[in-house]
């Protein structure tokens, strides 16, 4: 695994045929400071989910940041990326785990239940994410979430909080402040008018944040 460190600004893709297109919109937001990539795609067919995620697994690798993979654990496997990101519905997160080994990243989606998220670290998930905190274009149907909760999952969980849905600059510093440790960001970034200006800007957020943390 090339950085097992599950902080700072998490770039969730969108749904893109143009694979130029969506490695274009990567490369940017990899140069302005995004953390992790997460290649998420529901309607595409398995001959391009294959081609985007090697092309994009070799682009991540030039920069030496982990590649998720959302859902698709063979997919993972097949291409060597570096770990793989599951929904409820989804395959267990102690399976996937198995499968895996230890050497790679297991994120697991827990919505608005901590004990969800109980479970996955349980099981082996190396982060768990929590949302939507606020309304989401790329899920506009899923369950809001307080950020109240995630106050509570710091009293119980070890592993790192990601959250996610409808996360935009503005709700950065909040977050923060109640203990995520990386904020998982789709149309907010590649959608951007300047995707490597708006990379940056997030992670000088996560820069100034860190830096306030040390001299608290």
């Amino acid at each position: 695994m090339i950085n097992g460190r599950i902080s700072g600004l998490y770039a969730i893709t969108p749904e893109l045929e143009n694979t130029d297109e969506l490695l274009k919109k990567s490369l940017q937001a990899l140069i302005g400071g995004a953390q992790l990539i997460q290649y998420r795609s529901k309607t595409t067919d398995k001959n391009l989910l294959k081609e985007q995620a090697t092309s994009l697994l070799r682009l991540c690798r030039n920069y030496e940041i982990p590649l998720i993979i959302n859902d698709y654990l063979d997919l993972a496997m097949e291409i060597g990326a570096d770990g793989v990101h599951l929904g409820q519905g989804d395959l267990p997160v102690a399976y996937a785990r198995k499968r895996l080994g230890q050497g790679k990243i297991v994120g697991a989606s827990c919505y608005n239940n901590l004990n969800l998220a109980l479970q996955a670290e349980k099981e082996g998930a190396d982060y768990v994410a929590f949302g939507a905190f606020f309304p989401s274009l790329t899920k506009p149907d899923a369950v809001a979430v307080s950020i109240n909760l995630i106050d509570q999952a710091r009293k119980q969980l070890i592993v790192p909080i990601v959250a996610i849905g409808g996360i935009r600059l503005v709700h950065v510093s909040s977050i923060l402040q109640h203990g995520c440790t990386a904020v998982a960001v789709c149309n907010d970034l590649f959608y951007a008018e300047n995707v490597a200006v708006s990379a940056t800007q997030y992670a000088q957020l996560f820069e100034k944040f860190s830096q306030q943390s040390i001299t608290d």
